[in-house]
């Protein structure tokens, strides 16, 4: 190119920039290894620094956020990564950058991706379940203790044990908390403290480190023997961020060894003035329902009924003598009112009786039938009538009227 140039014929920028795109679209595609930093993502496209972890170098990249999210586990910054990447320029803004097309983890994220398969096996085996994990007792009677030797960690549970509980005992014992012994060690203390029936909980404690430090508490030895403990167990490794898979399968999480005498031994203090708010809220309780009571037996002792129940009895005494005054009245007006009704009833009937009217000195005459003669012509001449007076009756036999006394 420098040969067909010069200052008086020089090529105009987008020639010189479409022959470079010409020349880095020619590269085809490579892999490239290297540190992930401002790691940023908008729409549908991941972008990110690739940086050279000796050399002060670095690059830009794009990936599809298929390409991104594809990748187990999902890388971030600090990261490194090996890059299936096409190189790319733009003319238009003289820019390069690397495009992805396949996005692998490399050291510590070959690690991540073994853990995730391994805490995807357990938990499809039902180690991390919920309901399988024990609540720790209130107040254990002596506590395992498995922590490395002369370390913060046992020095942290220790006095802020004592600290909240100082009568809590505890039994320890020292292990490597990492290197190639430590899972073996460690796993051992776990058999051993399960095993004394005087424990009540144990805590496995760690403090932070990197991720291979910690590395022996995701081993699957390890976890299974915490999953087939007997005791409650309580995981505090490394700090909040830390999460190795010891976490998942304890019956407790503690976030720091600190954190973990807090969960396992109750502050004393805490305790005494709960007791005290709750035999205060007793004595409020008892009181209030006494007071109540007490006015409820004022109100009902202050009723008449309580007050002078002998007055209540003259009472309803008077109030019955009264009932039965008016009753005998009231009968006794009745029978005088029968019996004046009963007189004239009996006036009337002996005004109307026939009896009366005999005893003016009239009679009755009867045919011997009974019935009563009310015509002279319907007896027969020779007929036996009888005639009724007002004190005995007669028979007579009727004979022929005289004839000069009808003239």
């Amino acid at each position: 190119m420098s040969s067909k140039t010069t200052p008086e014929s020089p090529l105009p920028i987008r020639t010189v920039l479409q022959m470079v795109g010409g020349w880095i679209g020619r590269l085809g595609t490579v892999w490239v290894e290297g540190e992930i930093t401002d790691l940023s993502t908008r729409g549908g496209t991941v972008f990110l620094t690739l940086r050279d972890p000796v050399a002060n170098v670095s690059a830009r990249v794009t990936a599809p956020r298929g390409v991104y999210e594809a990748t187990v586990p999902r890388p971030a910054n600090g990261s490194r990564v090996v890059l299936h990447v096409k190189p790319d320029f733009w003319v238009n803004r003289g820019s390069f950058a690397f495009t992805a097309l396949e996005m692998r983890p490399v050291g510590v994220g070959e690690m991540m991706v073994r853990l995730e398969r391994l805490r995807q096996l357990l938990a499809a085996e039902g180690l991390f379940n919920a309901d399988r994990k024990r609540r720790l007792p209130f107040l254990p009677g002596t506590i395992g203790l498995v922590c490395g030797r002369e370390s913060a960690a046992e020095r942290d549970v220790l006095e802020n044990s004592r600290r909240r509980w100082p009568a809590v005992r505890f039994k320890v014992e020292e292990v490597a908390v990492q290197g190639p012994y430590a899972v073996a060690e460690v796993t051992e203390a776990l058999r051993k403290l399960d095993a004394d029936s005087s424990i009540d909980v144990i805590v496995v404690a760690r403090g932070g480190g990197s991720l291979e430090d910690l590395l022996p508490f995701s081993d699957e030895t390890l976890v299974r023997a915490v999953a087939a403990c007997r005791t409650p167990v309580v995981s505090a490794i490394g700090h909040e961020q830390d999460s190795p898979l010891l976490d998942l399968v304890a019956d407790v999480r503690a976030s720091t060894p600190t954190d973990a005498a807090k969960k396992v031994v109750p502050d004393v203090g805490e305790q005494l003035t709960l007791v005290r708010q709750l035999r205060d809220r007793g004595r409020r309780v008892v009181s209030g329902w006494l007071d109540r009571e007490m006015s409820w037996l004022t109100s009902v002792r202050s009723r008449p009924s309580l007050a002078d129940p002998v007055r209540e009895l003259e009472r309803r005494a008077e109030q019955a003598e009264a009932l039965r005054d008016r009753a005998r009245r009231s009968l006794s007006s009745s029978l005088d009112r029968a019996e004046d009704d009963l007189t004239h009833l009996r006036a009337r009937l002996i005004a109307l009786s026939p009896a009366a009217t005999l005893e003016r000195g009239y009679a009755i005459v009867q045919h011997p039938s009974g019935d009563v003669v009310r015509l002279a012509k319907d007896v027969s001449p020779g007929t036996l009538l009888t005639i009724r007076l007002s004190d005995d009756r007669l028979t007579v036999r009727a004979e022929e009227p005289d004839e000069a006394e009808n003239a």
